[in-house]
């Protein structure tokens, strides 16, 4: 017998895509990777990965294992692996990442939080400057 484990769909295996001249407003929960051509508001939760390509646009909450760019989004992001924005896309929000790679001519504006999942980000003790500079001054 199969066990049910084999019968998921793996998470590099594309299992979702929103065409060129879709919008959808709402919520997907899936396992797989997902590819937005289109126009989509709403919430995206998935254990693989989302391509959002040089046509979608997005107004997103949106949580996946990597992360890319192509397009615009809007919202607020949480890549576990990477999150990478091509040349041609556009990221307004906020942004939680363990890796970023911006391409030449990518729009970032937002706020950025990145850490290493083996590496806890420690807050330097108050009135302490971590400039090299300022401490010297």
């Amino acid at each position: 017998m199969f066990k049910k484990d084999q019968l998921e769909t793996p998470p590099d295996k594309v299992n979702t895509v929103l065409g060129k001249d879709t919008h959808i407003k709402g919520s997907i929960r899936a396992k797989g990777l997902i590819r937005i051509d289109g126009d989509m508001e709403g919430d995206i939760v998935t254990q693989g990965d989302v391509v959002i390509a040089e046509n979608g646009r997005v107004t997103l909450d949106l949580k996946a294992r990597n992360i890319t760019v192509a397009g615009r989004f809007e919202g607020n992001l949480e890549a576990e692996g990477k999150l990478e924005i091509r040349g041609t896309g556009i990221v307004i929000g906020g942004v939680k990442t363990n890796g970023l790679l911006v391409d030449d001519g990518a729009i970032f504006s937002g706020n950025v939080e990145m850490k290493r999942k083996d590496q806890a980000v420690k807050q330097p003790p108050k009135g302490h400057q971590s400039h090299p500079e300022a401490a010297k001054q």
